[in-house]
């Protein structure tokens, strides 16, 4: 699990460099990055489906990003989309397009929704996340402020 975190915040790393951002803000969009894929990676080693360790682990990384916006002075977006990037289901969607190409409808039908299932616990991780209040993500960035002090 250790090789997959490691991976996981090379991933990100690398998606932040094809993003543009800071290159101050480079270590933080991969520790998010690794977040995410360590919450996922612990979700399904106890049991759970992908969907619900996808929904976890978006929720899990959009506090974290929300967090370090708050910290950073910087926006939630460049945490938040970098640090997605793992969560991805990228393999189900080439499957589905490769099955729907070979004409197998069962496959294509049971992938894609898999797929869907997947992307839509993302989805909904993301906005949990984002219905919380910015005052409270503010207060955290407040009191890192005074300990930097």
């Amino acid at each position: 699990m250790v090789t997959q975190i490691l991976v996981s915040m090379a991933a990100t790393m690398a998606f932040a460099v094809l993003f543009h951002v800071h290159k101050s803000e480079y270590l933080y969009c991969a520790g998010n990055g690794a977040v995410g894929w360590m919450v996922y990676s612990l979700c399904i080693s106890y049991g759970a489906g992908a969907p619900t360790a996808s929904i976890w682990a978006s929720l899990s990384l959009t506090l974290v990003a929300r967090a370090l916006s708050a910290i950073r002075k910087m926006p939630s977006t460049i945490f938040l989309m970098t640090g997605i990037f793992s969560l991805v289901p990228g393999s189900g969607l080439y499957y589905t397009s490769y099955y729907l190409i070979l004409g197998d409808l069962v496959q294509f039908m049971a992938k894609g929704t898999e797929t869907l299932k997947i992307a839509g616990a993302i989805v909904l991780g993301m906005i949990f996340g984002l219905l919380l209040p910015q005052t409270w993500f503010n207060q955290l960035g407040k009191l890192a402020a005074q300990l930097r002090k």
